[in-house]
């Protein structure tokens, strides 16, 4: 009994240090309009500084997203708290745009080093016969810290002074906890190689996976396609359109998405992997067709529901995919094509954001917003359909 209450502190305090570490990654979100209205760049530029984040999180993926099974999971989560902390630094230290893109690139390689190992030591460090519930802390406390970044920052850009600092400065503060905590957890992994053994890992899909990783990955593009620009874009549209300059609010409604995912992946551990994927492409084309409402008629109301189904979707599809995509997979490849997933994932925050950003010039961002429902549309019904008609195996 003291062993399980002491692995279950240790998962919580792992889990804890996750949260932190996501936190910072979407700490900007409801401070891009006062950084446009400081430096004087275009909504563009926006989408292109968000995605630099995405793009960094897709090259540690490929080129090191194995180095924590070699060197140790707490050596590599004390890296990604350093350029977590390098990070917060370029923002409290940015006079232009290029510390603007030095900081999200390095909060990028926070995330992606991350994103293996912390789910990894959350997991290893559960007591025996808590797989499953160290899971959902894993997927949870990698949600909500994304969920608590926009959150933490409007708050504090809204009734604190100093918003472009402040909010970093604080995040600093929890970094440096999240670092001396961390140095006192165990490490789980017991037989540790030299970091020159570690070898970047080439995506790949075996033949018997490509029925399931299709639909899958389509589900898993789209749903990160939504966040990418709910958390880009949404910010300017709420203060365009509707109004809406409060960042507390702004910073509510992206932290909504993300909360609801956890709602989603929590439900489809109960619904399982067959309904799970169908009901979370429904969920993500009716979180679409509302966000398409909310940019027609401009209402504050169709943007949150837009957020919380299309949150609960995302988290649906997400999980469904992860779990139907590792079921299919060959044991000795199944590493391999979860990372094949991931990338797709990121490219949907960044490829698609890149796209909204271009089309604003020429379309504005409500035109802008409708050609990215109507493509991601497409994409989630084509893979509705194909769901439909050759539903993933009970068995995955």
């Amino acid at each position: 009994m003291a062993g399980d209450r002491r692995g279950w502190r240790v998962c919580l305090l792992g889990g804890a240090v996750f949260a932190v570490c996501m936190t910072g990654t979407t700490l900007p979100t409801p401070l891009y309009p006062l950084y446009q209205q400081k430096f004087g760049f275009s909504e563009l530029t926006v989408t292109v500084v968000y995605a630099a984040y995405a793009f960094a999180v897709i090259g540690v993926l490929l080129l090191a997203g194995n180095a924590s099974d070699a060197v140790g999971r707490r050596p590599v989560l004390l890296w990604g708290l350093g350029c977590a902390a390098a990070s917060a630094v370029c923002f409290l230290c940015a006079t232009g745009l290029g510390w603007l893109y030095a900081g999200r690139v390095l909060s990028g390689l926070s995330a992606g080093l991350f994103t293996g190992a912390a789910t990894a030591y959350v997991m290893e460090s559960a007591p025996p016969g808590g797989t499953a519930r160290a899971t959902f802390v894993a997927t949870a406390v990698n949600m909500g810290g994304l969920g608590c970044g926009p959150l933490l920052a409007g708050i504090l850009a809204e009734y604190a002074p100093w918003p472009l600092y402040l909010p970093f400065a604080v995040h600093l503060a929890l970094v440096a906890c999240s670092t001396a905590v961390l140095l006192r957890l165990p490490e789980t992994v017991a037989e540790r190689r030299p970091l020159s053994t570690v070898r970047p890992q080439r995506p790949g899909v075996p033949p018997p996976v490509r029925p399931v990783f299709g639909p899958a990955a389509t589900a898993s593009f789209v749903g990160f396609a939504l966040f990418g620009v709910f958390t880009a874009v949404s910010p300017a549209f709420l203060a365009e359109y509707l109004d809406v300059t409060d960042h507390a609010v702004s910073g509510l409604v992206v932290a909504l998405a993300f909360f609801s995912s956890t709602g989603g992946q929590l439900a489809a551990g109960h619904v399982g992997t067959v309904r799970a994927l169908p009901l979370g492409c429904a969920g993500l084309f009716v979180g679409l067709a509302l966000l398409a409402g909310a940019l027609h008629w401009d209402l504050l109301s169709l943007v949150v529901l837009s957020a919380v189904t299309g949150g609960l979707g995302q988290g649906l599809a997400f999980r469904g995919a992860l779990s139907a995509v590792s079921g299919a997979s060959p044991p000795d490849r199944r590493a391999a094509v979860i990372s094949t997933l991931f990338v797709v994932a990121y490219l949907g925050i960044s490829v698609p954001v890149i796209g909204v950003g271009l089309l604003t010039g020429p379309m504005g961002l409500e035109g802008a917003g409708l050609v990215f429902i109507a493509c991601m549309g497409v994409l989630v019904v084509a893979s509705t359909g194909y769901l439909l008609r050759r539903p993933v195996p009970a068995g995955t």
